[in-house]
C-alpha cells in the first residue's frame, strides 16, 4: 500500500475554492455554510478558515476562479482570431461553458450578490476582464462588444430557465434559430 499522497496549501485551496463553486452555485451567499464546503472539498471547517479568513472571502475567491474560468476558455477559443471570427468562436464556447449548471448559476449567484461591496468589486473587475479580453481580442465597435454581451446575458437567462425544453411561443421567441425546436404556434 503506498502512503497517501499530500497535498499543498495552493492545491488544497484550489480544491476548496472548487467545491465552493459548486456549493455556492447551489445555495447562494447566504444560504450556503462553509461546512458543507468543507465537507465537498473533504477537509475539516477549521482547515478552510486557516485557508480562507471568512466565508465572504471565500465567496469572492470563488468569484474571481468563476470569471477566470471564463477568461481562460475564451482567450483558447479565440486564438489567431479576430474581429467577427473571434466573436462566434467566443460565443460557441460560452455556450458550452454554460452548459455546466454550477458554473452558470455560480454566476448568477455572484449577479445576485452585488450588494455587498467587496462581491460587487470582484464580479466588477471579473467582468471587466472579460470585457477587455473580448473587446481586445476581437477589435470590433463598443455596440459590437455590447451586442456580444447581451447575447451572453440572453444565453445565461435562457440556460438558467431551461427554455430550450419548454415549448411555450414567448420562451422559443427568446432562443436563437439554431436553439428553436420545430415549434409551431397550436391555433
Amino acid at each position: 500500500m503506498s502512503p497517501a499522497t499530500r497535498l499543498s496549501a495552493d492545491e488544497r485551496r484550489r480544491m476548496v475554492l472548487r467545491a465552493a463553486l459548486v456549493e455556492f452555485a447551489r445555495g447562494g451567499f447566504d444560504g450556503t455554510s462553509t461546512e458543507t464546503i468543507a465537507q465537498r472539498a473533504g477537509i475539516s471547517q477549521p482547515y478552510l478558515f486557516r485557508l480562507f479568513p471568512n466565508k465572504k472571502a471565500l465567496f469572492v475567491a470563488s468569484v474571481h476562479l468563476s470569471f477566470q474560468m471564463v477568461v481562460d476558455a475564451f482567450e483558447e477559443a479565440s486564438d489567431g482570431l479576430a474581429g467577427p471570427d473571434a466573436l462566434v468562436a467566443m460565443a460557441k464556447t460560452y455556450n458550452k461553458l454554460i452548459t455546466d449548471r454550477d458554473l452558470l448559476m455560480h454566476q448568477m449567484q455572484a449577479y445576485a450578490s452585488c450588494d455587498d461591496a467587496d462581491v460587487r468589486d470582484a464580479t466588477r473587475d471579473g467582468f471587466g476582464r472579460l470585457w477587455q479580453l473580448v473587446q481586445r481580442v476581437s477589435g470590433v465597435d463598443d455596440d459590437a462588444v455590447r451586442n456580444f454581451f447581451a447575447y451572453g446575458m440572453l444565453a445565461n437567462v435562457i440556460a438558467a430557465m431551461n427554455l430550450t425544453d419548454y415549448d411555450a411561443p414567448w420562451a422559443q421567441m427568446c432562443l436563437p434559430d439554431d436553439m428553436r425546436k420545430n415549434f409551431a404556434p397550436q391555433d
